[in-house]
């Protein structure tokens, strides 16, 4: 077998990825990778000022992002994402599901309604984009790269407070696994990421405090003492990990979960 040159293995030249709740943390860290490797991204995000404020910095060093404002949770906006990725770009490649919410509720004080908007955007929302883009990867005939972004929480809990969450995760993790089955006999390959703590606008606005009764700050105090590697991880760190599952550095990996955790899971 001939080897592909190392400088080719990270090239994304000519492909086009989607990225969900790409405008900023762990989402703008996988964008930065994904456009940094010649892919053509657009940032499907609620926020449509932070997505625009991104693509346009990003186009104006001669990246190709674009932004669509996007909330996954709704089937309409799913599929208005998906033909105007194509009408932009001519395809759909590489999707990552990035988007995601928490909700720092004991179960004792959640509400339905908190319970079901977690479960809306991390979970159905997952369903959505993966059904919609997968349909036309399939159309396209060329295969494709889908990634979650689960989280360490789909594995094991990391603290009180993010039962809904856990429930979400766990979802996508069983998710990814059953349709990288389906979709493995036409060459789309399915994988994960389980981030672990990561240094994120949404970690510093779960520490503020609420009328829970749960203090997150010094949960999370006590959660970052428990990481052998002494601190949180970077955004960019996961979109190094997200770069090689959409690359052919991961050519016969499907159905596959990467944990990124700085050693968190070892404790």
């Amino acid at each position: 077998m001939e080897l592909t040159p190392n400088a080719k293995l990270l090239d994304l030249t000519g492909k086009t990825a989607i990225v969900t709740g790409g405008a900023m943390g762990i989402g703008l860290g996988i964008v930065n990778r994904m456009a940094a490797a010649g892919a053509n991204v657009v940032i499907a995000d609620r926020e449509q000022a932070e997505a625009e404020k991104v693509a346009v910095e990003m186009s104006n060093n001669g990246l190709k992002v674009k932004a669509i404002q996007t909330d996954i949770s709704f089937e309409e906006a799913v599929k208005n994402l998906v033909s105007a990725t194509v009408t932009s770009f001519g395809t759909v490649d590489i999707l990552v599901n990035n988007a995601g919410v928490y909700s720092n509720i004991p179960v004792s004080k959640m509400e339905l309604a908190d319970f079901e908007k977690v479960l809306s955007i991390n979970l159905k929302g997952v369903f959505l984009t993966t059904k919609y883009v997968s349909e036309q990867m399939i159309k396209q005939g060329n295969g494709g790269r889908i990634i979650n972004i689960t989280s360490i929480d789909a594995i094991h809990p990391s603290m009180m407070g993010l039962a809904a969450y856990d429930a979400s995760k766990h979802g996508v993790w069983g998710f990814t696994k059953n349709v990288a089955l389906e979709l493995a006999p036409h060459k789309i390959w399915v994988n994960a990421i389980a981030p672990g703590g990561i240094a994120t606008p949404g970690v510093t606005k779960l520490q503020q405090p609420t009328a829970t009764g749960v203090d997150m700050s010094k949960t999370i105090e006590a959660f970052l003492a428990g990481i052998p590697m002494h601190r949180m991880g970077e955004s960019d760190e996961i979109g190094k990990v997200t770069l090689f599952l959409a690359s052919d550095m991961a050519s016969y990996m499907t159905g596959s979960q990467i944990v990124v955790d700085g050693g968190f899971l070892l404790t």
